[in-house]
């Protein structure tokens, strides 16, 4: 339905938040048959479903006939609302999505929401706050215009929790149309993984672009992060690390030895 204004996605990145969603775009773009609005998280889906449809065709109307149309909002993944209102308005829609490792994705993202402000907590209070913090999030969220900041900003642990998010959209989708990669593959093997979304996509082959450096990256505060922390953390995510390697085969090793104790 041109008459609206703009053209509808063709794809989706989904997530995850700090897991090189906007490495992701940097690549993405640099492919001519490939249009991304300028502004990198349109948040349709989560934070501006009220705004309508015509508003999210008119940031696809710079594209050109021959382009794949995408964005990248690593909000998606995690907002409950989301898979029903994409599977609505996209059903076709082939969808991306980055899994990091569970617990250095939330330390990256609490480093982050502390260098933006959003964190007056300390780490260990900041997590022992979150699920307080959230408890409420699930029924604001579901107006059209919902927004809970805590949701948002200080989902540390819940984020990484891969396990309850993919299965909303496997529920919603058929599995062909979800393309899983991890994170860490886009930085160690950029042009195997540039080969994936090329096909996936189904577009026509080009070099890898170059990628500087993670794009969006931290300032590295994450290695002061305390040995027990890391280990109490990858505790409670244990059953994320366990349901990414049954069922998609992605493993993250302890980037630490426990000791015997």
């Amino acid at each position: 339905a041109q008459f609206m204004g703009g053209r509808l996605p063709d794809f989706l990145g989904l997530g995850v938040q700090k897991g090189g969603t906007t490495s992701l775009h940097c690549l993405l773009e640099q492919h001519p048959e490939v249009f991304l609005p300028p502004m990198k998280e349109v948040h349709y889906f989560s934070l501006n479903f009220a705004s309508g449809e015509a508003w999210y065709r008119s940031q696809f109307a710079g594209a050109g006939p021959r382009q794949r149309c995408g964005e990248i909002t690593p909000y998606y993944l995690f907002h409950p609302q989301a898979p029903s209102r994409v599977q609505a308005l996209l059903p076709q829609a082939r969808l991306i999505v980055l899994l990091r490792d569970p617990v250095e994705r939330a330390l990256s993202q609490y480093f982050h929401s502390r260098r933006h402000g959003f964190e007056p907590l300390e780490l260990e209070a900041a997590l022992a706050a979150e699920s307080q913090r959230l408890h409420d999030a699930d029924a604001a969220l579901q107006t059209l215009d919902g927004r809970h900041r805590s949701h948002q900003e200080h989902s540390y642990l819940s984020r990484s929790r891969y396990e309850q998010q993919l299965p909303q959209w496997l529920a919603t989708f058929p599995a062909d149309q979800l393309l899983i990669l991890r994170s860490e593959d886009l930085f160690e093997q950029p042009s195997e993984i540039w080969e994936k979304l090329l096909h996936f996509l189904e577009l026509e082959f080009c070099p890898v672009p170059s990628l500087q450096q993670p794009a969006n990256s931290g300032r590295g505060e994450a290695v002061q992060v305390s040995f027990d922390l890391r280990a109490r953390m990858r505790a409670e995510l244990d059953g994320t690390y366990r349901w990414a390697a049954d069922h998609y085969g992605l493993r993250w090793p302890a980037t630490v030895m426990l000791p015997n104790r």
